[in-house]
Order: C-alpha cells, then structure tokens, then sequence
C-alpha cells in the first residue's frame, strides 16, 4: 500500500506540507488531483493517511476539505501542519508581463494575490486550475492552455521550466495555510497538552439562540475555539452544520465533558479527532478547569451517591 496521499500535483504547498511531516520521509506517497479524490483514496485503502489544506490565515476554512471530513465514512485528524505561503507569477520562456492576458491558479491562490493583480494586471482574466501546480503544470506541457502565466509555488514554477514574470506576489505578507493529516479511525494520539480537538455539530431545530447553546458547552468548561465556521448541510436551504475547532484533547477531562454535553443537546455529533499543535502552543485552561478540578468534583458526587 503507498502510505501517504497528498493533494497534488507534484510542486503544491500540500506536497510541502506533506514533506515537513517527519514520519513521511522516505514513505511512498501518491498525488490525486482534489481533496474530494484525495479522502477517497484514503477511505477506498488506497493510502494509510492523507494530507489536505483545511484552514488559510486569509480565506479561512477550506470548504472542499471542511464538506468532504464531515460526509461520508468517518475519517480523523491525526496531525496539522503550518505552510509560509509565498506565490509567484511564471510564464513559459520569452513570456513578459505585457503578453499576460489570463492568468490560470486555485481559487485560494487567486484570492490571495487579487490585490497584487488589480495594480499590475487590471485587464488580466482569472481562468481556475485544479491547484497551483496544476497551473504551472499546465503551461510546462506541450498542450495550448487558455492563459499565459500561472500564480503558485515557487517549486511549482522550477518543476515546470517556468520564468518568473514576478516574485512574492502575496497580498498579505506572512500568510500560512493549515494543513492536517487524516487517516481512518484508530488509536487516538496521546495528549500533550498541547493539543486541538475538531468537531462538527449539527443542531436538533434550528431556533433562536441554538448557536449559543452549542458554545456554551465550551464556555462553561473554560475551552478556548480556535476556529468556528458553518457550513450549509445539503439537506434544505438555511440548514447548517458547524465545524469547530477547540483548545485540548478528547481525554482531558474538560474537553470529554464538554463533548458529552454537545451530544446531549445536538442533533449528531462527528468527531474528527484530536491531535497535537503545530505550533506546540499549550492550551489556556481557565481557573476551576484543570483534570484535577473535574476530577474532585467526580469523587464528591460518587460519593453522594454512595452514601444514598
């Protein structure tokens, strides 16, 4: 079995992302040419794990990634990985950034250097690749494409015998995208203290005040979000889920005990795993929150109980 899928081509920010995780170095590995063919791959046993882009620190979350975790057969997060994003503008050979009429990237990458583009391509048209290497893949083969420069990786551009017509064309400086690792459901990584949990919460009746009553189950165990966006469910128009992550582990007790309310309150709820940070950044635990906390106030019930 190859041991690693990516979303490919060779050269995008997910191989990158996927050569900055340790354990895959030396692995086989296999490109597929989305996130939905990549989690298919995995879930078909095609690969033992997958790394996708979930998250971007400028377009947030990424829908493909976020929909195809939460339908289907379960898959978990296991690991994230944090990319410096750095595009560039490549051409074939002899191009110049007068011949650039249409330029070919992913919708993340256009989104990111649209900025860049109004001041120096005004008149330039947006044709969507698959990915930014797909585009830059695209001008280095021998086929006619219907644009004349590519936004991507560097890598991508030198892969392909690309010129660049320009460099560090990012609107935003210091952008990152989130990368994770998926496998299929196994043993959970052990905690660190220093972890992220991920769910995705769908409510029992849509009313006033539902969203509340789902982030109380956080706020009332002191857990810090560090993401929250909804996502539309494909059932009916207005129906919407929500994907969250949160601070901490399914095995610290603040985090069980919250998810153990959400399952009281919620419609379903799909956990898609806990995992340690990237960033190795320790969890914020609010006073009267620890395992310790939880831990006494268990024993003192028990023990009411007992004496009955």
């Amino acid at each position: 079995m190859t041991r690693y899928g990516f979303f490919g081509p060779e050269g995008t920010f997910t191989q990158m992302a996927l050569d900055g995780w340790a354990p895959a170095a030396g692995e086989p590995r296999a490109a597929y040419a989305s996130v939905e063919a990549t989690l298919a791959a995995l879930r078909a046993g095609e690969v033992e794990a997958a790394m996708v882009p979930i998250e971007n620190s400028v377009e947030g979350g990424v829908s493909a990634t976020l929909d195809t975790l939460a339908a289907g057969d379960p898959l978990v997060i296991v690991g994230e990985v944090l990319v410096p994003i750095t595009f560039v503008l490549a051409a074939r050979p002899g191009t110049t950034l007068g011949d650039v009429h249409a330029v070919g990237t992913h919708s993340h990458g256009w989104a990111q250097v649209r900025q860049w583009m109004a001041t120096n391509l005004p008149g330039a048209t947006y044709v969507p690749t698959l990915s930014t290497a797909a585009a830059a893949a695209g001008l280095g083969g021998a086929e006619r494409t219907t644009y004349d420069a590519a936004v991507c990786a560097p890598v991508a551009a030198s892969n392909h015998g690309l010129d660049l017509l320009a460099d560090d064309i990012g609107d935003i400086k210091g952008a990152v995208t989130r990368f994770v690792l998926v496998s299929r459901p196994g043993r959970l990584p052990e905690p660190t203290g220093a972890d992220k949990t991920t769910v995705v919460l769908y409510q029992r009746v849509d009313h006033a005040g539902g969203l509340l009553e789902l982030l109380e189950q956080f706020a009332a165990r002191g857990i810090n979000m560090t993401r929250l966006e909804s996502r539309p469910t494909k059932a009916e128009m207005g129906s919407y889920c929500f994907s969250i992550d949160c601070e901490g582990h399914v095995l610290d007790e603040r985090v069980g005990e919250a998810l153990m309310g959400l399952r009281r309150v919620c419609a379903d709820v799909k956990f898609l795993g806990s995992y340690p940070r990237a960033d190795q950044q320790p969890a914020t635990i609010a006073p009267l929150n620890t395992d310790a906390d939880f831990a006494t106030a268990r024993r003192w019930l028990e023990g009411l109980r007992s004496d009955g």
